[in-house]
Formats: C-alpha cells, sequence, structure tokens
C-alpha cells in the first residue's frame, strides 16, 4: 500500500535566508488576499467563480505591476492560488467557513512542490532562491520527497517533508477491540474501565497568558517593547500547542497499537464549541458557563484526536468506528432501559429499571463499542435501538440486552 508522512524539521536559516522566507511568505500572502478579493468583487458583480487556472493567467499582470513579486518563486505564488481554491472548495461543501483575508505573523508559509534537493548526510535542504539551509535532523526522512512546506512559528522556521512510499499492507498485531468515551472531567475513558486523564495546556497557562496579554495591550503598538510583549505571547501560545500535539501523539500511538479496532462517537466539535450570546434581538441563556465549556471543549483537541487515531489504525492495519453520540451515556449496558434518570450525575449511572451502577463515562463507551461492533457488522448506526422513550417492543429490547450483555462479559 502507499503511505504519505510528513517528516517536520526546525530550519536554521542565516540573516539573509530568513530576511528573504519572510519575503516569500509575505508575497503568498499578498497573492492570497489579492485573489480572494478579486473573487469577492466578481461574485458581486454578478459573475462566477474564477478557477485556478485563469487565475493564475494574472500573474504575469500582477508582477509587472508589483515588481517585487518577482523576487519569489513563482511555484510559491502559483500554490497560494491552489491553497485559495481549496479553500472555495471546502466552503462549498460544507467542511470549513468562508475564506478570510491573511493577516501578517498569522500562518505565515509557502511551498514548494519541486526544485528542491535534501542533503540528509549533511543535515541541509536546497530550496529554489534560497540555497542550502541547515536544518535539526532529528529523524531520518522515509520515502520520496514530493514537496517541502516552509512555514514560521513561534519566531522560528520549519519545513515539513511530505514523502510517499510503498510499504506492505499491515496486519494488526492487537486483536482487542475497545470503545472510547470523549470527556472533559475525563479526557477519554476506554469501555474496559480504564481512563486518560486531561492535559488541560491551555488551563495551565491561562492566567500567564492574561498577563502577558495585558501588558501587550498597554504598549504603544508597533513599538519595540510592543514587539516583545508579543514575542512573550506567541512563546506561551507556542508552547500551548506543541504540549497538545504531544499529549495527542503519545496517547493516540499507545491506542492504536495495543486495539484493533477502536469505536469513537461521531462528535461534531465545530456545533458543540459555538458560542451562546445569540443576537440583538435574542439574547443567549448562560453565556459565561458555555464559554468556559466551550473553552474546555477546544483545550482537550477531540477533532485532531479522532484525526491522528484513523490514519494511525490505518498504518498498523485497524479500525476506526465512528458512531452516534445519541443517548449512549443514558442506555444502560445490563438491560438497554435508556432513560435520562438513569445518569444522575457527571459521573455516577444507576439504571432507573435494574439497578445496575457503574461510572458514567464508562457506560458510555460500553455502548460505544456495542455500537461499534453492530456498525462494523452490519452497518447499522445502533441510534435506532436508543430512543429516548422507557417502553420499547420486546424483539428491539431483547437485542439490545443480548448486544451490550456480550459486551460486558467480553470486557
Amino acid at each position: 500500500m502507499q503511505r504519505l508522512q510528513a517528516f517536520k524539521y526546525e530550519l536554521m536559516p542565516n540573516g539573509e535566508q530568513a530576511r528573504d522566507m519572510r519575503r516569500f511568505a509575505g508575497s503568498c500572502r499578498f497573492v492570497y488576499n489579492k485573489a480572494l478579493a478579486l473573487q469577492k468583487s466578481n461574485y458581486e458583480a454578478g459573475g462566477k467563480f474564477v478557477g485556478y487556472v485563469a487565475m493564475a493567467n494574472l500573474l504575469p499582470e500582477w508582477k509587472k505591476e508589483f515588481h517585487w513579486l518577482k523576487e519569489s518563486p513563482s511555484q510559491t505564488l502559483q500554490h497560494a492560488l491552489k491553497n485559495l481554491e481549496r479553500a472555495y472548495k471546502n466552503f462549498f461543501e460544507k467542511r470549513a467557513d468562508f475564506p478570510r483575508f491573511k493577516r501578517k505573523g498569522m500562518g505565515d508559509s509557502f511551498r514548494f512542490p519541486q526544485g528542491f534537493e535534501i542533503d540528509q548526510a549533511n543535515s541541509r535542504i536546497k530550496l529554489p532562491k534560497l540555497g542550502w539551509i541547515k536544518y535539526r535532523d532529528s529523524r531520518d526522512i522515509l520515502g520520496e520527497a514530493k514537496n517541502i512546506t516552509v512555514s514560521q512559528s513561534g519566531g522560528k522556521w520549519f519545513a515539513s517533508i511530505q514523502t510517499e512510499r510503498e510499504v506492505e499492507q499491515p496486519v494488526p498485531v492487537a486483536t482487542s477491540a475497545i470503545g472510547i468515551d470523549m470527556g472533559i472531567a475525563r479526557f477519554a475513558t476506554l469501555s474496559d474501565g480504564t481512563f486518560v486523564a486531561p492535559l488541560n495546556s491551555f488551563k495551565k497557562h491561562e492566567a500567564r497568558l492574561k498577563r502577558y496579554q495585558r501588558a501587550m495591550s498597554r504598549k504603544v503598538k508597533f513599538s519595540k517593547n510592543w514587539q516583545k510583549a508579543k514575542r512573550r505571547v506567541q512563546t506561551i501560545h507556542t508552547r500551548i500547542g506543541n504540549a497538545r500535539r504531544d499529549f495527542l501523539h503519545k496517547t493516540t500511538t499507545t491506542i492504536s497499537k495495543n486495539h484493533a479496532m477502536v469505536a469513537i462517537e461521531d462528535l461534531k466539535v465545530r456545533n458543540m464549541s459555538k458560542s451562546a450570546k445569540g443576537n440583538a434581538d435574542k439574547a443567549g441563556k448562560n453565556v459565561a458557563a458555555k464559554s468556559g465549556l466551550n473553552k474546555s471543549i477546544l483545550d482537550q483537541g477531540w477533532f485532531e484526536f479522532r484525526r491522528q487515531l484513523e490514519y494511525k489504525l490505518n498504518w498498523n492495519g485497524g479500525m476506526l468506528v465512528a458512531v452516534s453520540p445519541q443517548y449512549t451515556s443514558q442506555t444502560c449496558p445490563a438491560c438497554g432501559h435508556v432513560a435520562k434518570e438513569n445518569r444522575q450525575t457527571q459521573a455516577k449511572f444507576e439504571c432507573v429499571d435494574c439497578g445496575h451502577t457503574d461510572n458514567a463515562d464508562v457506560v458510555g463507551a460500553l455502548n460505544i463499542l456495542a455500537r461499534g461492533h453492530r456498525v462494523a457488522a452490519c452497518g447499522e448506526e445502533g441510534s435506532g435501538l436508543a430512543r429516548k422513550r422507557k417502553t420499547k417492543p420486546a424483539s428491539v429490547k431483547q437485542e439490545l440486552t443480548e448486544a451490550t450483555r456480550r459486551e460486558v462479559t467480553h470486557v
């Protein structure tokens, strides 16, 4: 099978190279914003969406008007237009919000799809119009390099090298299946009774971040002291992101190596973390509480956890199954009774029908695993068996009871 994998390294450019990279990133940002403005004005005039080819044909004219664009490699500017086209495609397919203009210092990057060289023996990379640049060689590059993306984060430059290679079809070493219930008090609760405690990276640095942001707001904008304060804020954000990514990578690697099938809730994080402010006509309720909940949800990194878990399971020959999250914490795994009263508190579950007691998160993980088995076996979502009613047809209740009891016995 074919495997695409990225290897990221910190670059060590000299002063001239760092200056040129800032210029390249700025040129790509300018082209992206100019193309976006053109797309918006064209839409307001009643025109159709302008594709990449037609937009790329405008680059020579822009270079004549803005001579400094000629200093940047043409392929990086072309790829900025491809990024805009991809952003529009994601918007049209309802995978992302409408494209926004890029700001200086926010996600500065540019990509070389060709024309580069990699010298692993001497830990250096040759990039067009930049020459050879040393990098911190932390691990070997496996496969054929297809493109290199240069980006800036926290005042440092990084090179992400995407490679392609053929590997044998993986066969899972592990044979067990597990269900995972995501939460705030517990980051991930497994159906075997174990759980992973949350890292809360943002929460740990929130007080210091507020202090640095307050100090930054009192400085004269764009002054030297303001620049120093901004760098301190960026350092905190970089530390938060690095800690969160490290935590997620270690957790997903452990789970993917020890289990052949993982069932997880199909959570819509974007909808769950929407603001409750409302509008001028209709104000929201419990805005402060909802804001704190949104902050905790985003601090966990649920979407990134699922993304990493999916591709790592594929690499190990495993399988990720996403199931409906409806009533997973209100369904009794022993008798199949569904009721809101079953979950008395955040952590306590006690069935009002049969008296079964357990941790509510463990109960949710057991139900998720049972639904995962049904989805993997016959494509059934499982949510239809968990309707919020106290009486069910005998056949449906018996089917749910037998399925959940088998999971409890297996675990």
